[in-house]
C-alpha cells in the first residue's frame, strides 16, 4: 500500500478582478514507503505548488485547494492549523528550494535544528542540542559542533542545503519531499546531496517525493517518474520504461533537451520550442498542443484523458510516440 496517495489534487488561485489560474488540475500519484517519485517538468508546470499543497503550506486567502491528500489512511485536506503544525514536522518534512531564504540569518544553526526536536519530540534543549550536533554530522557537515553556534550567511551552499535535510530528518518523518534540491550547487556538492537522499530512503524506508526539471537527477534517484505539463500529469512511468521509450511528446523533447555523452560532436541540442506560456486550456484540448510537433487536429479541440498504456504507464495524449529516444538513462546514472 502507498504511504502517500494524491487523488484528483486541484489548485486554482483566486484574485479579485483577476481571472482564476489553475496551478494544479486533477493531478493524482502515490508514493510507497520506501520508495522514490518524481515530479518533472519545466518551471511553471506546478511542480512545487503540488508540494505546497500536500505539505498544507498554501495560503488560506485566494487559494481553492480540492481533491484528496492521504497519508497512512488519514485524509490530510480539511485538518485544522493545529493538527496540520503536529503533523509537519514529525510526520511528514520538506526540503525546501532555496536554503539561503529557507533558514533564519539571525536564530543561530542550532537552536533551529534542535527546536524541531523540541517540540515535536519533547525533548530538551540540552538532549536536542545533541542531537542536532548528530544529525549535522550525520549528513556530512564537517566541525558540527562549531557549526551549530554559526549563522545561515556564514555556511555554504551546500553546508546549507544538507543543514535543511537535517532538520527536515529531526523527527524521523515518514514523507520526505524535496523541491529542487540541488539547485544551484555545484556537480560535485550535487553528487554528495544525492547520494545521502538515496541512502536515507533505503537506511530509514522513507517516502521520497523529489521535484525537479533536472532529468539526470531523475534518472539516478527515481524508481517512478510522473511529467508534469500545465498543471496535468501527461506521462507516468518506472523509470527505466520511461528513458528508453518516452511516449508523450513533451516527455521526449524534455529528454533531447539534455545532452549526452555519446552525441556526436558539433550536434545540437533540440529544444523544445516556445515556453510554458505557449498553451491552451485543458478544457478546451491538449495543453501541450501550441508546441508539439506531433500534434493533430483533435488536440486542439479535445482534451486526451489519462490512459492505461501498457502494464506500468499511464499517459495524456491523442497522438503518442511509437519510436525511442534512445536510452538516456546510461548517459545520467
Amino acid at each position: 500500500m502507498a504511504l502517500l496517495e494524491v487523488r484528483d489534487l486541484a489548485v486554482r488561485f483566486v484574485r479579485r478582478g483577476e481571472p482564476t489560474v489553475a496551478a494544479v488540475d486533477g493531478v493524482s500519484f502515490d508514493v510507497p514507503a520506501g520508495r522514490t517519485v518524481g515530479l518533472v517538468g519545466e518551471s511553471g508546470c506546478g511542480k512545487s505548488v503540488t508540494s505546497l499543497a500536500v505539505m498544507g503550506l498554501l495560503p488560506r486567502d485566494g487559494t481553492e485547494v480540492s481533491g484528496s491528500v492521504v497519508l497512512d489512511g488519514t485524509e490530510l485536506l480539511g485538518l485544522s492549523r493545529r493538527e496540520w503544525d503536529r503533523r509537519r514536522g514529525s510526520d511528514m518534512s520538506m526540503v525546501f528550494q532555496d536554503p539561503l531564504t529557507s533558514l533564519n540569518p539571525v536564530v543561530p544553526l542550532g537552536i533551529q535544528v534542535s527546536e524541531v526536536m523540541e517540540r515535536h519530540r519533547g525533548m530538551s534543549r540540552r538532549a536536542a542540542t545533541r542531537e542536532a550536533e548528530s544529525l549535522l554530522d550525520r549528513v556530512g557537515i564537517p566541525d558540527p559542533r562549531r557549526r551549530l553556534r554559526e549563522y545561515s550567511h556564514q555556511l555554504s551552499g551546500g553546508m546549507r542545503q544538507r543543514a535543511l535535510i537535517a532538520m527536515a530528518l529531526a523527527c524521523r518523518p515518514r514523507l520526505l519531499i524535496a523541491d529542487e534540491p540541488t539547485t544551484a550547487l555545484d556537480v560535485t556538492i550535487q553528487a554528495q546531496i544525492l547520494s545521502l537522499l538515496r541512502e536515507l530512503v533505503a537506511e530509514t524506508g522513507t517516502a521520497l517525493v523529489l521535484i525537479t526539471h533536472d532529468l539526470g537527477v531523475v534518472a539516478g534517484m527515481c524508481d517512478e517518474v510522473n511529467v508534469l505539463y500545465a498543471g496535468r500529469i501527461v506521462e507516468c512511468a518506472d523509470r527505466h520504461a520511461l528513458f528508453a521509450a518516452p511516449r508523450h511528446p513533451y516527455t521526449a523533447g524534455l529528454l533531447e533537451s539534455v545532452p549526452r555523452l555519446d552525441t556526436p560532436r558539433g550536434r545540437r541540442l533540440a529544444p523544445i520550442s516556445g515556453s510554458v506560456e505557449n498553451n491552451i486550456p485543458w478544457s478546451v484540448g491538449c495543453a501541450f498542443s501550441p508546441r508539439c510537433a506531433s500534434a493533430l487536429p483533435v488536440c486542439s479541440e479535445r482534451s486526451p484523458v489519462v490512459e492505461k498504456v501498457g502494464p506500468e504507464r499511464l499517459l495524456r495524449c491523442h497522438n503518442p510516440l511509437d519510436t525511442d529516444v534512445g536510452n538516456t538513462e546510461s548517459s545520467h546514472d
